[in-house]
């Protein structure tokens, strides 16, 4: 058996209380089995919807729980937050992501969800490495992300990418986009993505069956990159 400590933030504290409390489950258990336990001991709780977080990091329902590990019952934020931006180590949970970036006012939400192939460049693919400068990708996100709000009017952005050893049809890069109008949250995701390659300091090592490499970048835009070095 395992003991996981339970939150409950915003409307959920009035169901299951304020003060953390303690979940005792089966060995192996998952968050999915977490949320089962939940519902049956507190039928009143609404928990379709929420997001989840695991030792304060975003998690999927497939996430396996250890001894100790503190699990977060996150609800949709009242009002929206403009942006939600994460760098993490952990699946990305999309299904949940998605639904928390929902309003009633948007008219549409487009989703951009980066998936690691089994393949490149004719070369069969075994996994993939990710590293960040992390700080200053953080930095960077976030100021993207107040960019696209700004330049395409939409509402809310959300953005996630995985650090470290990603397998084969696990997500790299999440990007939400809730808009009240479908053309502007199209426009902003495709500029994210690509702005996103061209600015974030992240880097991809793909391991192959025949050998690894560093991927080769998106050219940094004018002004940012080094054009020469003299080593004279």
């Amino acid at each position: 058996m395992i003991r996981v400590r339970v939150l409950a933030f915003g409307v959920l504290k009035d169901v299951l209380g304020a003060g953390a409390s303690e979940a005792v489950l089966t060995d192996g258990a998952t968050v999915a089995d977490l949320l089962t336990h939940i519902a049956h001991q507190h039928p009143r709780a609404v928990l379709r919807g929420i997001a989840i977080s695991v030792n304060a990091e975003y998690a999927s329902v497939t996430r396996s729980l250890r001894e100790g590990d503190e699990v977060g019952l996150l609800p949709p934020v009242s009002g929206g937050l403009p942006q939600s931006v994460h760098l993490t180590r952990e699946p990305i949970g999309a299904e949940a992501l998605v639904a928390a970036a929902k309003r009633g006012e948007d008219g549409a939400v487009v989703v951009f969800d980066g998936i690691v192939r089994n393949n490149s460049r004719g070369r069969q693919t075994l996994h993939l490495d990710y590293e960040a400068y992390e700080e200053m990708a953080l930095r960077q996100l976030h100021e993207i992300a107040g960019q696209a709000r700004d330049q395409f009017g939409v509402r809310h952005i959300t953005i996630v990418h995985r650090l470290g050893r990603l397998e084969v049809g696990e997500t790299s890069v999440l990007i939400v986009v809730a808009s009240a109008h479908r053309a502007q949250a199209y426009e902003a995701s495709r500029w994210l993505i690509d702005t996103l390659k061209n600015t974030v300091p992240i880097w991809k090592k793909e391991t192959f069956v025949d050998g690894a490499v560093w991927a080769n970048g998106e050219p940094f835009p004018p002004g940012l990159g080094v054009e020469a070095v003299d080593a004279s």
